[in-house]
């Protein structure tokens, strides 16, 4: 082989080199960005409890968006504590009716809210829900009315009828909101669609992006560091498959 020959191999494997560098280098970026991005916006948290069955069932691990309580909406699942309830223990619910609503249940089995009946799909199928009975409640403002999805067996709102508060919730105690059940692994929760006739429904966290970082990280990570192994493994072949034909120049 001439020098130049040499030269030109030299020059395609350096830029391959540096190639493999920046894709293990913006990979690492994208990976760990993705981990840090999560650690500031979410709290892994267990839910001790059947209350949400089946959207959460007993011993699920979920990850909450770290929120500011007056950013929750009807329809939300969140992460609350409320010393009356639960000392010292954190409690996870569905947000049925927000402050200034009028909530009861149930009417032809559904939950009623501001006169309209709502559509919950995420309740068990085949439930009892209808036999949950809650008088007609106005929602003080600030405050949150909060149901649990298996309803029969929920201490929620409804179980608190009698407090001074009527049941109800201030928005300030809520420190996060559920996206996804991750062990095991159900995905992100469904919209509860059935509240958009009363308003706005709460955008959905960055988790999908955040994932969608931490794949593309792992996959350049892997790539990059795989161009090494597999550009030595080429050279030697190609260099074994020239000797015979080096051997025969006179």
């Amino acid at each position: 082989m001439t020098k130049a020959g040499r030269g030109k191999g030299n020059s395609g494997a350096d830029w391959g080199g540096r190639l493999s560098g920046l894709a293990v280098a913006l990979g690492l970026l994208l990976f760990l960005g993705g981990f840090g991005w999560a650690a500031v916006s979410y709290r892994p948290y267990t839910v001790p409890t059947s209350s949400m069955t089946p959207t959460i069932d007993t011993g699920d691990r979920v990850l909450a968006q770290k929120v500011d309580g007056g950013e929750v909406k009807r329809g939300d699942v969140v992460v609350f504590e409320d010393k009356s309830w639960v000392t010292g223990a954190k409690v996870v619910k569905r947000v049925v009716a927000v402050g200034g609503d009028t909530v009861s249940c149930c009417t032809d089995g559904k939950l009623t809210v501001n006169g309209k009946q709502i559509d919950e799909p995420y309740l068990p199928k085949g439930s009892l829900a209808e036999n949950k009975k809650i008088p007609t409640v106005t929602v003080p403002e600030g405050r949150l009315f909060l149901l649990g999805d298996e309803r029969q067996g929920s201490l929620d709102s409804s179980a608190h009828l009698t407090d001074a508060a009527k049941g109800t919730v201030s928005r300030d105690a809520v420190t996060a909101r559920v996206d996804a059940v991750v062990w095991p692994w159900k995905g992100p929760l469904k919209r509860p669609t059935g509240f958009e006739a009363l308003g706005t429904l709460s955008q959905p966290g960055p988790l999908p992006t955040i994932e969608l970082l931490i794949a593309a990280g792992a996959v350049l990570v892997l790539a990059g560091g795989a161009y090494g192994p597999i550009a030595k493994r080429m050279g030697r072949s190609r260099a074994g498959s020239a000797r015979p034909e080096a051997a025969g120049v006179r």
